[in-house]
C-alpha cells in the first residue's frame, strides 16, 4: 500500500479507478497522510504462486510435499458433493471484510463462476469462486484459518 498526499475526491477516486481497468490491475491500495484507506479491485485476480521445487532439485517427478498439520475446530465432511478446495496456500476468509456478511453460509444455494470466500496469500486477497452449481451443505474451515494447497475448504451437493 503506497502512502501519498491524496486528495480522496469523486474525480480522483475515478482516475484511479480507471487506471486499474486500463492498466487490467487486480486492485490498486493508497493510503493517505492521515491514514484513510483506499482500494481499488479490479476484474482480473492474480494468478496463484508457482510452488517451488526444493533446493537441489534436478529434475523428474517431485517428491511428495508433507502434509502440515492445519488445527481447526470445524467439523470433518459428513456430507457428500462436490469439494470446493483451496486453489493457493493462504488463509480464509468467508466475507470481503471483518464488518460485512459472508458471500455463502450453509444453505445458501450457488452457481458456477459465484464468489464464494477469499483466500490471503502473500498480502494478496484472490476471491475464490465455485466450480459447481449447487447449494452449500458444509464449510470445513472457519474464518481466519490457514488452509494448505487442495486442502478441502467446501462441499456443495
Amino acid at each position: 500500500m503506497s502512502k501519498l498526499g491524496f486528495d480522496f475526491t469523486f474525480e480522483n477516486i475515478e482516475r484511479l479507478a480507471d487506471i486499474v481497468n486500463s492498466k487490467d490491475l487486480s486492485e490498486i491500495a493508497i493510503e493517505d497522510d492521515n491514514g484513510t484507506k483506499l482500494t481499488i479491485k479490479g476484474k482480473k485476480l492474480p494468478p496463484p504462486p508457482m510452488p517451488m521445487p526444493p533446493m537441489g532439485f534436478q529434475g523428474g517427478m517431485m517428491p511428495p510435499a508433507p502434509q502440515a498439520a492445519v488445527q481447526s475446530d470445524a467439523p470433518k465432511s459428513t456430507e457428500s458433493g462436490s469439494v470446493a478446495k483451496a486453489p493457493i496456500v493462504g488463509t480464509f476468509y468467508s466475507a470481503p471484510s471483518p464488518d460485512s456478511e459472508p458471500f455463502v453460509k450453509v444453505g445458501d444455494p450457488v452457481k458456477k463462476g459465484d464468489v464464494i470466500y477469499i483466500i490471503e496469500s502473500m498480502k494478496v486477497m484472490s476471491e475464490v469462486q465455485s466450480d459447481f452449481d449447487g447449494v452449500v451443505k458444509q464449510i470445513l474451515v472457519n474464518n481466519g484459518d490457514s488452509v494448505e494447497f487442495d486442502q478441502p475448504v467446501m462441499i456443495i451437493g
